[in-house]
């Protein structure tokens, strides 16, 4: 079995797919299972808890207004980012919520949805309970983790749940880098030829397409409403917005994307990236790639593609967001891509991994230098903390995918510097960022209690 590309790039919104898409997901699963058991009509009342990650950070990464939307039965892909958080307001005012978007219960964010700032499920420490009263009777408690890139898993009790995937047969099945490059061995194939293979066995041919078209067209619309939005980003914090001014900037000294300077396309790369995650960070409609927090690094070299790589047409886009999907499938079954669990190195290393190996394959790459990009992308962002300031997708999230794009774009190009044999293979450095995730201390893992989210303050 592998994950499809569908799974990896997910449209919802920002600021977090951990934190924001996970728990919006989570709980309209929780609701939906209330409907499915005939319980929704006697439900009184619904308690919210949120644990670990979640619970620490979880005001400044829109884990409350997410669980709320959640509850009365929104998704996160068709959720109106401009009246959502208003209907959050309504919900606090009034404290009335409708479960589903159709029955209304009593309820007060203040003592119904608690994050839980010290206290940590034994799973994974994005975990969340919802509880269903029925009066003074209980009627239903559930369980689920996001567990990263808006993956969301029900506790089903056994200690150790799974992600819910599609049981469909692939042809070409890969669950480690080596197999992967063994099935391209194997059949003479690229590595977005065996993802396409696989996705064409899902659905048909013409669907996989629209779908991978559809995701660069939000992409690219994330992009331009970066590039035009100004002032300052929520959460108090006071972030100016500088992907529009950057944008401005470039257009006024008369710089175009095109195979003209291409130090100048680092400035492109740059303002791509930001602007992305300026988004983001504004609770916008993004593609979790593979996670909100890293969301600008693959649309930022995918653009790079597209303006200073001659002929990289739309079947070029679909190439590479295929290979990328396929690097991604590694960590998400191999290892990890929360920054909950492992830091920063399981999110934007692992977003620059898979764009560079997506990029090496669209400059020409062989299957084994399109490893090898992905290996050095990851390599150069081991130990890398999740320290958000003020637990904001903010300070230093946003110009870490800016240099991770940047990063990605060198390790494309020194992987096709060579013949794809490497002392490090990218099972190696998945298997690597993986152990270091497990020694890193949990205040650099997304607690906003280590690293930058401590020490800026005493700046």
């Amino acid at each position: 079995m592998t994950i499809s590309v569908f799974e990896l790039f997910k449209i919802g919104i920002g600021p977090s797919s951990s934190h924001t898409v996970g728990p919006m997901r989570a709980a309209a699963r929780f609701v939906e299972s209330l409907q499915a058991d005939g319980q929704l009509e006697q439900t009184t009342r619904v308690l919210a808890e949120l644990f670990g990650s979640l619970g620490a950070t979880g005001h400044g990464h829109g884990s409350r207004g997410a669980v709320l939307w959640g509850l009365e039965g929104e998704d996160p892909e068709t959720v109106d980012t401009e009246t959502a958080p208003r209907r959050s307001e309504e919900i606090a005012s009034s404290r009335r919520l409708r479960l589903a978007g159709s029955h209304e219960i009593d309820f007060d964010p203040d003592t119904d949805l608690v994050l839980h700032r010290r206290r940590t499920l034994p799973f994974h420490p994005n975990g969340m309970t919802f509880t269903a009263w029925a009066g003074d009777e209980e009627l239903v408690s559930r369980t689920y983790y996001s567990i990263g890139g808006g993956f969301v898993l029900d506790d089903d009790g056994s200690g150790n749940p799974e992600v819910r995937r599609d049981p469909t047969p692939v042809p070409h099945p890969f669950r480690t880098g080596a197999e992967l490059l063994a099935q391209c061995a194997e059949h003479g194939l690229s590595i977005a030829e065996v993802a396409y293979a696989n996705e064409c066995a899902r659905r048909p041919a013409a669907e996989v397409d629209a779908g991978l078209d559809r995701i660069w067209k939000v992409m690219q619309e994330c992009v331009e409403n970066g590039q035009a939005n100004r002032g300052t980003l929520p959460g108090g914090l006071k972030v100016r917005r500088r992907s529009a001014e950057l944008h401005a900037e470039l257009i006024r000294r008369g710089s175009r994307p095109g195979p003209v300077d291409p130090l100048a396309a680092m400035d492109w790369v740059t303002l791509w990236a930001l602007a992305v995650n300026e988004e983001n960070a504004a609770g916008g409609r993004v593609v979790t790639a593979p996670t909100n927090g890293a969301a600008g690094i693959i649309p930022a070299v995918l653009h790079y593609a597209v303006s200073f790589i001659p002929g990289m047409d739309e079947k070029g886009v679909r190439r590479f967001l295929l290979t990328a999907a396929a690097i991604g499938s590694i960590y998400a079954q191999s290892a990890s891509i929360s920054g909950a669990e492992v830091g920063c190195q399981g999110e934007v290393g692992t977003a620059c991994s898979m764009a560079a190996g997506a990029l090496a394959e669209a400059i020409g790459g062989n299957p084994n230098q399109v490893e090898c990009a992905a290996e050095i992308g990851m390599e150069h962002h081991l130990g890398l903390t999740c320290d958000p300031v003020g637990g904001l997708v903010q300070i230093p999230c946003i110009e870490r995918n800016a240099v991770g794009s940047v990063k990605a774009i060198t390790a494309a190009r020194l992987a096709l510097h060579g013949d794809g044999t490497q002392k490090v293979s990218l099972d190696q450095v998945v298997r690597t960022m993986m152990q270091t995730g497990a020694d890193m201390k949990v205040k650099y893992k997304e607690t906003a209690r280590g690293g930058l989210a401590v020490n800026i303050v005493e700046c």
